[in-house]
């Protein structure tokens, strides 16, 4: 079994290895927000098998995923587990191939590039700046799914990071926000949210913690996007200026 990151949509931040992979593969198993373009480079013969999620609409239950990827691992020479971004960023990587193992399958990871870095690359802001930032924190803000899941410690993350990036936290994004500002940061703090990130119909949102909800609500901004938090906002409005002729 091949564990792929697909990187988050732009085809060519596609590794050559993931894609060597797919171009000989028997099965790919996918997700959701694997792109289309990527999709593509899929050998033909291929059986493709869509297991993704999305916020209320699951393909198959994560149990259901698992046993498949089994059977299809004992029934072929060269399985893909095709998953958005990289596999061990939120993607549930790390679950799957601890089933996989102990069902006595070998598994190869191949790393994708995250949303958090390429899409906040994309649009002009650098995660770190010798000025603004010599830290970064990953962080999901989909908490309500699963009970498994220990609950984020905004204030801690508030307090000790100078850029924050979170993964599919617009639908909380009220709550995160409140929960930031209730930790010490200021509401001018800037926040850019990136929808479809590194995709042709990128689209990007900047604001400040304190009228970012409502900038939201607004426009009607959503789903998927992450959000970039901290000063290194204020560069995108100089990396993505054009240079004058």
């Amino acid at each position: 079994m091949y564990l792929i990151g697909a990187g988050p949509g732009d085809p060519g931040l596609m590794t050559l290895k993931g894609k060597g992979l797919l171009e000989c593969a028997d099965v790919v198993i996918y997700d959701a927000l694997v792109s289309p373009e990527i999709l593509a480079m899929i050998n033909p013969q291929a059986e493709k098998i869509n297991a993704g999620k999305r916020m209320g609409r699951h393909s198959l239950l994560q149990e259901e995923t698992t046993s498949l990827l089994i059977e299809k691992a004992q029934d072929h020479a060269v399985v893909v587990r095709l998953k958005g971004g990289d596999p061990f960023i939120f993607g549930r990587g790390g679950e799957e191939m601890a089933e996989l193992l102990a069902a006595g399958i070998f598994v190869e990871v191949v790393p994708g590039i995250t949303a958090g870095i390429a899409a906040a690359a994309y649009a002009g802001i650098p995660l770190t700046h010798r000025l603004y930032s010599s830290s970064v924190t990953f962080v999901t803000g989909h908490e309500a799914a699963g009970k498994y899941r220990p609950a984020v410690k905004w204030q801690a993350i508030a307090q000790g990071s100078e850029t924050i990036v979170i993964y599919m936290g617009i639908h909380n994004l009220s709550y995160i926000v409140e929960q930031l500002m209730l930790a010490g940061l200021s509401p001018e703090t800037p926040i850019g949210l990136i929808r479809w990130g590194t995709r042709p119909e990128q689209e990007e949102l900047i604001g400040e913690l304190g009228t970012i909800v409502q900038q939201v609500e607004e426009i009607g901004f959503s789903a998927p996007a992450i959000a970039v938090i901290g000063a290194v906002v204020k560069m995108h409005s100089i990396l993505t200026c054009s240079p004058s002729l």
